[in-house]
């Protein structure tokens, strides 16, 4: 016999699980179907895993570089093996903590392959799940008054590229690579493309970055794409723009990868140990039962309102399966909003303004709202507000003073636009920013928020300062 459920969620990723704890909290009977593990993507494949071999990478490079503070540390070495123990570690760990969550709020979890039913026995409209094992049992059939899409992305391929081979990989594979490589090339650079530049090139592995727009992290600002070339460059990371890489040339050998890469209108040939590529994502909504609802689908992505309600009124979908920014605390947040519109509250649809954007590499970057050019694009006349990292006595005694804070804000009436910043701390940092940019700040506002000395949070005082037309620490 058919289960129901007021909310059943396919997909047990950031999103997901967040999403059906809050709707246990309001009194929900919640059941989730994964078909891999609790947490997804961002806990096994994506953000934690990364972030933890991002900072095996930092460590590394801070003990080389301990000379300049006088402390001697000849001689270290790098244990790749014991890198890779710690990242698991650190996954296994919150993966525990995922599944004691779930149980203390009394939510079914259902390991397989969820697939959504058209009207049937069961219901007369869409929206029953059919759960198939691969264990041999019978499928199961559950009927919920609400359905949550949370089935997150993939990796983009490159159709002409042959990916079994094992120097050929997604940053799937490139995670539980069980040695270093002595080179890589990188095709793409954007979030991810960098943070693995970043990240290699502390390693010591020898890294060429091609990316096919006119520079890194396009979806930056401009003048924090220009920053990060800088630094990446001054690591020793060769980086290519407007890189037209023909994927049919690359030739995959035993101990080597090359890529004919067009640069300027002539042909190169770009030969390292392994090749990474890091094109994008695209949404996982294959093999799920969609064509058997109403639901719509454009350019790969479910079409959703502010709440994530799909055409099926009651059917919601969120996370990167949903147009828009393809991160772990936005599906959570989106989330809490379909949860708190599905039953029957009146929340705040999702503004994207207010949703910060890092990219874990060194330098650090961050920014939530509109860069430069978009704000003048949209027509707004803009104030710019600026300051560098190496003006911060914090930055200096760290011995991390490179990059800087950017403020855009509206001539009109003072509100912030944007928040731009690349250097350290600036992941940790831009939560100042959200939350100006929440309350509708001016950037005078956060200017007279008082900022402890010496700290890196001063950076964004003197930046609000400089939009304001009050800068103290810069010469005019």
């Amino acid at each position: 016999m058919a289960d129901e459920y007021d909310l059943v969620v396919i997909g047990a990723g950031t999103g997901g699980y967040v999403a059906a704890i809050r709707a246990a909290q309001l009194g929900n009977r919640v059941a989730i179907v994964e078909k891999e593990a609790l947490g997804g993507t961002c806990l096994h494949k994506g953000c934690i895993p990364s972030k933890t071999l991002l900072r095996s990478a930092e460590v590394y490079r801070e003990v080389r570089e301990a000379a300049s503070f006088g402390i001697d540390t000849e001689g270290v070495t790098l244990d790749f093996s014991k890198v890779q123990e710690r990242k698991q570690s650190v996954v296994d760990q919150l993966h525990g903590g995922v599944h004691q969550l779930l149980q203390n709020e009394n939510i079914k979890v259902f390991e397989g392959h969820a697939r959504i039913l058209g009207p049937s026995i069961f219901s007369p409209s869409a929206g029953s799940i059919s759960i198939e094992y691969t264990d041999g049992r019978e499928n199961e059939v559950l009927i919920p008054k609400h359905v949550l899409i949370a089935t997150g992305s993939q990796p983009r391929r490159l159709k002409d590229i042959d990916f079994s081979h094992e120097n050929v990989m997604t940053s799937d594979e490139a995670l539980f690579m069980e040695r270093l490589p002595a080179s890589m090339t990188i095709i793409g650079g954007g979030v991810i493309g960098t943070e693995w530049a970043s990240m290699l090139i502390d390693f010591g592995v020898d890294v060429t970055v091609l990316e096919a727009q006119d520079r890194l992290l396009p979806g930056e600002d401009e003048d924090i794409s220009v920053e990060m070339k800088k630094q990446l460059e001054k690591r020793g990371v060769r980086v290519y723009l407007n890189a037209e890489v023909q994927t049919e040339e690359v030739q995959v050998e035993r101990e080597h990868v090359a890529v004919q890469v067009v640069l300027d209108g002539e042909n190169y040939m770009i030969s390292a140990e392994s090749l990474l590529v890091s094109i994008g994502r695209e949404a996982t909504i294959t093999d799920i039962g969609l064509q058997n609802t109403e639901i719509q689908i454009e350019d790969g992505k479910i079409v959703t309102n502010e709440w994530g309600q799909t055409k099926e009124a009651h059917m919601y979908a969120i996370g990167d399966v949903t147009q828009g920014y393809e991160l772990a605390h936005v599906a959570s947040h989106q989330g809490m909003i379909a949860v708190a519109h599905m039953n029957e509250q009146s929340p705040a649809g999702l503004n994207e303004r207010h949703m910060p954007r890092c990219t874990y590499s060194h330098p650090e970057v961050a920014s939530l709202g509109l860069s430069e050019t978009e704000a003048k694009a949209q027509g707004f006349h803009v104030k710019i507000g600026t300051f560098p990292l190496r003006a911060i006595g914090k930055a200096l005694i760290q011995g991390d003073a490179d990059g800087f804070c950017k403020f855009i804000s509206n001539e009109a009436n003072n509100d912030l636009l944007g928040i731009h910043m690349i250097g350290t701390n600036a992941t940790e940092l831009i939560s100042e920013g959200a939350l100006a940019m929440m309350l509708d700040a001016a950037d005078w506002e956060v200017a007279e928020a008082v900022h402890p000395h010496p700290n890196i949070s001063e950076v964004f005082k003197e930046a609000a300062l400089h939009a304001d037309r009050r800068a103290i620490h810069l010469s005019r």
